[in-house]
């Protein structure tokens, strides 16, 4: 009765977790990395295209400027957050001894 009341006749069932070798999880991480990085060089450059409109007059409100520089610069601190985490975690990797 209770299966008919949520439906659980239409619940999958929970697959295996998916192995990965520590090269695919390097991939994936280059891939995220390489997006973020792409990302921050459209935001930027959005907003250095919006800055530009304002300044010729053609940007009727200033909400949109400021809101492309604030996205820009905090995926811009993102990112350095996680590189700075990443060569952290590197160091401590390297600092272990065998």
């Amino acid at each position: 009765m209770i299966d008919k009341i949520i439906g659980a006749a239409n619940v999958n069932p929970i697959a295996s977790p998916v192995k990965t070798s520590g090269v695919q999880i390097g991939e994936q991480f280059n891939s995220i990395l390489n997006d973020a990085i792409a990302r921050i060089g459209g935001d930027q450059k959005e907003s250095e295209q919006l800055r530009n409109m304002f300044l010729a007059g053609e940007l009727p409100d200033v909400h949109r400027l400021l809101v492309a520089g604030e996205k820009a610069s905090v995926n811009l601190q993102l990112t350095v957050q996680v590189r700075n985490k990443v060569i952290e975690a590197y160091q401590e990797i390297m600092r272990t001894q065998i």
